[in-house]
C-alpha cells in the first residue's frame, strides 16, 4: 500500500527504540510493557496505524494521551458510536451559511459546495492540522462496517476523498491509534492496515506500580490492599470487572476517608453493576482482604 509523501510523524524521533518508548511513556505515568512498546515503536517508525484491543478499563485510551504528551503532538479524538458516519466523523456542510449565500449573495449551487462552507470533523481536522497529530479513533467496535470502510483510505494512505472537493492529503502523517473493547469482530480489511496489540489487565505487581506512580500520595498499605482486592474481583467472573481507572479511584477514595474503612463500604467505587456488587457480597469475595 502506497503512503503519500507527507512529513513523517515527528514523535518518531523521540521514540527511537522500544526501550525509549517505555521510558518516555513512564514520564507521563503510563507504564507500558515490552510488547506494547515494540508495537508503538513500529507504528511510529513505519507510519502505520495501531489497533489496541482489550477489556474496558485496561488503559487503551491513555496510550494515545501519553503519546501526544511525550511527542508534543496534538491529540485529536474521535469517539465512535452506533450510527456514526462521515457527517460526524469526517466532514459536513454548513447548510445555514450555504442558504444565506444562496439567498443573499445569489451564489450558484456549485459554488456552495466548496471548502469555504466545509465543516471539519475530527478525521479531516487531523489531516489538515498545522501541527503533528496523534489521532485516537476510540471504541471503533461500536461503529458498523460502513464506517470501517470509510476509514480504509485514511489509514492506508493518510488521505480522504471528499466528492465535492477532491482528495485531501495529510500535512503530517498522523499517528493513528484505534481502540476496541471487542464487542464485535472488526473487518479483516481494517485489521490488515494496522499493527495489532492486545492489552491485558496488569498483574498485581504492575498495578501496584501504576497506583504508586499515578497516586503518589496514597499510603503504601492502602495501595497494596486495593490491588489485592482488585485481583480478587477480576477472578470472580463478574459482568464488568474493575479497570485500572477504578483501581486508581478506589485507592484515592480509601485515602480520602482518612481513617479505617472497609472495602465493602466503598465497593461502589470499583464496581458499577448492581448484580456484580450483590455477587461479591454474597460470596464474600473480599473477606479478609
Amino acid at each position: 500500500m502506497a503512503i503519500p509523501l507527507t512529513a513523517p510523524w515527528p514523535g518518531a524521533e523521540s521514540l527511537s527504540s522500544p526501550r525509549a518508548v517505555v521510558d518516555a511513556l513512564a514520564e507521563t505515568g503510563y507504564l507500558a510493557d515490552e510488547n506494547l512498546a515494540v508495537t508503538l515503536f513500529l507504528g511510529a517508525r513505519l507510519s502505520m496505524p495501531v489497533l489496541l484491543e482489550g477489556e474496558a478499563g485496561v488503559g487503551k485510551t491513555e496510550v494515545a494521551r501519553a503519546l501526544a504528551e511525550v511527542s508534543g503532538s496534538r491529540l485529536v479524538r474521535l469517539q465512535c458510536h452506533e450510527g456514526i458516519d462521515a457527517d460526524s466523523a469526517l466532514y459536513d456542510w454548513d447548510y445555514r451559511r450555504q442558504l444565506l449565500a444562496a439567498r443573499g449573495e445569489g451564489r450558484k449551487t456549485d459554488e456552495l459546495y466548496s471548502r469555504e462552507f466545509l465543516l471539519r470533523r475530527p478525521l479531516l481536522e487531523a489531516l489538515e492540522s498545522e501541527q503533528p497529530v496523534v489521532l485516537l479513533i476510540d471504541e471503533v467496535d461500536r461503529s458498523d462496517e460502513h464506517f470501517e470502510a470509510l476509514l480504509l483510505e485514511l489509514l492506508a494512505e493518510h488521505q480522504v476523498t471528499i466528492p465535492e472537493a477532491g482528495t485531501v492529503h495529510a500535512r503530517w502523517a498522523p499517528f493513528s491509534l484505534l481502540t476496541s473493547n471487542r464487542t464485535r469482530e472488526l473487518h479483516d480489511a481494517l485489521k490488515r492496515r494496522c499493527l495489532y496489540h492486545w492489552i491485558e489487565y496488569p498483574s498485581r505487581k504492575r498495578e501496584l506500580e501504576i497506583v504508586n506512580s499515578r497516586c503518589p500520595g496514597v499510603a503504601a498499605e492502602i495501595a497494596e490492599r486495593v490491588c489485592a482486592a482488585v485481583e480478587r474481583l477480576r477472578a470472580a467472573d463478574l459482568y464488568k470487572p474493575p479497570g485500572v481507572g477504578e483501581t486508581l479511584a478506589w485507592a484515592r477514595a480509601l485515602d480520602a476517608l482518612s481513617g479505617p474503612a472497609e472495602l465493602d463500604s466503598t465497593l461502589g467505587v470499583a464496581l458499577k453493576v448492581r448484580e456484580d456488587v450483590e455477587q461479591v457480597r454474597a460470596a464474600d469475595v473480599l473477606q479478609g482482604a
